[in-house]
């Protein structure tokens, strides 16, 4: 804790703009509308003032959390005093490239992405338009839905790699994409800056007419009415989360505020006062229930926190290229002195 309060300490000095919320809750910045605060929360509006806080970070030890849109978090009720938290949501630069292909920072939403796809008349993004999350939280879940997922149009990604203090871009091919899974959750201390996403050219008609299928059929379908932080759990092999758990009866089953949704059992929304420990509870039971009678083992697809990783270097070996910080698109610095 001494660390930490002397590295916010120094962030402030050097950086007296910057967006830095002490003792932030949660609650307001996750789509589950749950959580107590963390102890600060920063949001960078340019790799440089990223990469000044990242400095100052491992000098004294800390490993940060990023955050995108906070739509698959679950935060703890207590808070997380002990928590230092980068927000990406200032990195919004969006443009086409020479090539045709897309240029993206992190904090652009997926569905803007999507949107911004379909007006230059480049197909592949449609079944991104509803995701609620970010370019950078997506990439690092290799978010997905109706049968598109991100590794089908990623062609590239530059992250920071704090324990290095260095930029580097990694090709699609080395990010080891899977089910809700790519090469980035195995590195404490990366940040996702930006992706570059090659499409094919399509009919801005016709990829308009799939977006709005795709929206009209997750209006029905899911429960937007009421806070989430969307699939409770990952797909079994071979089963559906949701038809498993509304087979075993626990459609509609509530504990405290937390109630396994009764539009799609597949997710877990907040009627209203739900408690983290609500949520962890109600979790448990459907996870032991659905194994009782299935012999299925469901795992979370939410992420529960607090995180477990540490600062350490971890650098997978694959083919990474430098990248200078110059080199970058990112919006100009204003948070210097």
């Amino acid at each position: 804790m001494e660390n930490l309060e002397k590295a916010i300490e120094a962030i402030k000095e050097i950086l007296p703009n910057l967006q830095l919320l002490e003792n932030e809750p949660m609650r307001d910045h996750t789509s589950f509308k749950i959580g107590g605060p963390v102890r600060a929360l920063a949001a960078p509006s340019s790799v440089d003032s990223l990469s000044k806080i990242c400095y100052i970070l491992k000098k004294y030890k800390i490993a940060p959390m990023m955050l995108g849109n906070g739509t698959n978090l679950l935060c703890p009720d207590e808070g997380m005093n002990d928590l230092f938290m980068m927000s990406t949501e200032k990195l919004q630069n969006m443009f086409l490239l020479p090539d045709g292909s897309i240029y993206a920072e992190a904090g652009v939403s997926l569905a803007k992405l999507a949107t911004f796809a379909q007006q230059n008349g480049l197909t592949g993004l449609e079944f991104a338009s509803g995701i609620p999350g970010t370019v950078g939280g997506g990439a690092i879940m290799n978010a997905g839905a109706y049968g598109g997922e991100l590794k089908d149009c990623i062609q590239s990604i530059v992250f920071y790699y704090l324990p290095e203090q260095r930029l580097y871009e990694i090709d699609n091919e080395h990010c080891t994409f899977g089910y809700r899974h790519s090469i980035f959750q195995q590195m404490g201390g990366c940040v996702i800056l930006s992706a570059v996403f090659h499409l094919e050219a399509g009919d801005k008609d016709e990829i308009s007419a799939k977006m709005r299928d795709f929206n009209e059929r997750r209006r029905d379908k899911q429960p937007l009415d009421l806070p989430s932080a969307g699939s409770a759990f990952r797909r079994p092999e071979g089963h559906y989360a949701a038809q498993l758990i509304d087979e075993a009866g626990l459609r509609g089953y509530s504990v405290g505020g937390a109630q396994v949704s009764e539009k799609h059992a597949g997710f877990i929304v907040n009627t209203g006062n739900a408690t983290s420990h609500d949520v962890y509870e109600l979790m448990d039971h459907v996870r032991h229930t659905v194994y009782d009678k299935f012999n299925v083992a469901l795992a979370p697809e939410i992420i529960i926190l607090p995180p477990d990783f540490k600062l350490e270097d971890n650098l997978p070996d694959v083919p990474l290229h430098n990248v200078a910080v110059n080199d970058m698109n990112f919006s100009g610095d204003t948070e210097k002195k």
